[in-house]
């Protein structure tokens, strides 16, 4: 039977010699052991095929290096999240979250907590060595009340909170079916621990249910010990503060059986009414008169100025004309006057990052949104700002081209002030000619099909904001 290790670890010293069979980890971590009960369960289950392990940041953030097996790496504490993904898109995988107590217990503790809650047939193993390792010792949520480390060097105290116990937070959830909390530091343990790994895998082969393990394990490094002190601190200091033992095991029928979903893109299509023909192009290409191969643009104001749609209709207006373009959108404190704003990239090939730090064009619809984003203008670009509610604009660089169209005016002309939006993305057409107007309008057409009164008045709210800029913006970007 192959073993779920590779035969060859090339993190190590290159695979170099002794090195291409040994892990990274310092002497005395308890991470190699942890690996190894983790993988003769997978494979003494026969389950090396099925099995994807998700690796988050910490010191096994190189899990994937060791396990030839399917390998996710997740970001800081978002393991449980990307590991949820994987058993519903493929219900049949066998799905193993390993992850250290920073990432777990802190950044990642509400992944943690609704992830379990929902009790699919899962594994996660636990390692708890009291410490962030990987970054230079810091206090960690599971470190011991009085312990030192760098952030906490007069020893853990009360104002820093008390040392948070995982597994038995886990065990009151309903979701898990088998909690259990482990060590490495005597053979008696490390059998346990084994026994416990395999017990949590099994439960997900078997389509029973949750299954988590916390393992109390050795940092020597960071606790500036030999390896034989680290086992006797963990056995001596943290066992009586996180007791050892089965926290919750109840006995389960298999259940999980999902079908698999669809992929298919007709299906999809129909289930969003959405529709699966090409949508219409009236463009000639890329607007490159204002940048040649990515146009950044930013639209900002108070909630309910509506930037965030006319960011999303422009996305979509780049897109069915053939670009790819993104669209981000951030809330601020607008409900108190702030300015939220949402980022917008069209780009001819590929949009590389989705913010606009320096955007070529700015729409503002407030004066908190005008002062805050128009000075990160880049020169040559263009503001376009609403008038009626900013009267003066700021001084910015001279080469940035200041529009003042009153947007809200102009709504309110029409009878529905809500539309001023509307009329900013006319005037934004016109002043960029980013793509012609009818790609703005047959997004605008596409986003509310059956609100015929609606659409004739945006319609005509589009037009009357083109109509109020009389001078297309249409000088390079530099």
């Amino acid at each position: 039977m192959h073993s779920a290790f590779y035969d060859h670890f090339a993190r190590h010293g290159h695979g170099a010699g002794l090195k291409g069979h040994a892990t990274h980890y310092c002497p005395g971590c308890g991470h190699g052991l942890a690996h190894k009960y983790l993988a003769e369960a997978i494979t003494e289950l026969d389950v090396q095929d099925r099995t994807v392990a998700i690796s988050p940041v910490g010191c096994a953030v190189f899990l994937y290096y060791y396990f030839d097996v399917g390998n996710t790496q997740a970001a800081h504490g978002r393991a449980p999240a990307v590991a949820l993904g994987h058993k519903l898109a493929n219900p049949s995988s066998i799905v193993v979250s390993y992850q250290g107590d920073g990432d777990l217990a802190s950044i990642g503790l509400a992944e943690i907590l609704q992830v379990v809650q929902m009790g699919l047939p899962m594994t996660f193993v636990f390692i708890n060595n009291a410490i962030y390792g990987m970054t230079g010792g810091q206090m960690a949520p599971t470190t011991l009340m009085g312990q030192t480390t760098t952030t906490s060097p007069h020893g853990r105290d009360r104002f820093t909170g008390q040392t948070l116990r995982v597994a038995e937070m886990i065990a009151g959830l309903d979701g898990p079916i088998y909690v259990e909390r482990v060590a490495l530091f005597d053979r008696k343990q490390r059998t346990r621990a084994k026994r416990a790994i395999a017990k949590a895998l099994r439960l997900q082969v078997e389509n029973r249910g949750l299954g988590f393990v916390e393992v109390l394990a050795e940092c020597p490094t960071q606790l500036h010990m030999t390896p034989i002190e680290a086992e006797r601190w963990v056995q001596e200091k943290m066992v009586p503060v996180f007791p050892l033992g089965v926290k919750k095991d109840l006995t389960a029928e298999p259940w999980f059986t999902p079908e698999a979903p669809s992929f298919d893109a007709r299906r999809l299509t129909r289930t969003i009414h959405a529709s699966t023909e090409p949508a219409p192009r009236f463009g000639d290409g890329f607007p490159a008169h204002v940048d040649e191969h990515d146009v950044a643009i930013k639209f900002a104001g108070a909630g309910g100025d509506g930037a965030q749609t006319i960011a999303r209709l422009t996305a979509k207006s780049g897109i069915n004309e053939g670009f790819d373009a993104t669209y981000i959108p951030s809330y601020g404190p607008e409900s108190r006057g702030g300015t939220s704003y949402a980022d917008v990239h069209v780009a001819r090939r590929e949009v590389l990052s989705p913010a606009a730090p320096e955007p070529h064009v700015l729409v503002a619809f407030n004066p908190p949104s005008l002062e805050k984003f128009g000075p990160c203008v880049r020169p040559g670009g263009l503001v376009l700002y609403d008038q009626t509610v900013t009267p003066e604009a700021p001084r910015l660089d001279p080469s940035v081209q200041m529009v003042g169209v009153p947007f809200t005016g102009i709504a309110a002309d029409l009878g529905k002030v809500k539309v001023k939006n509307t009329v900013a993305l006319g005037a934004f057409q016109a002043a960029t000619r980013l793509f012609p107007a009818d790609s703005f309008l047959e997004a605008l057409r596409r986003s509310m099909p059956d609100d015929c009164e609606m659409a004739v008045l945006n319609e005509e709210a589009f037009r009357r904001g083109a109509m109020a800029f009389d001078e297309p913006f249409d000088e390079p970007a530099n």
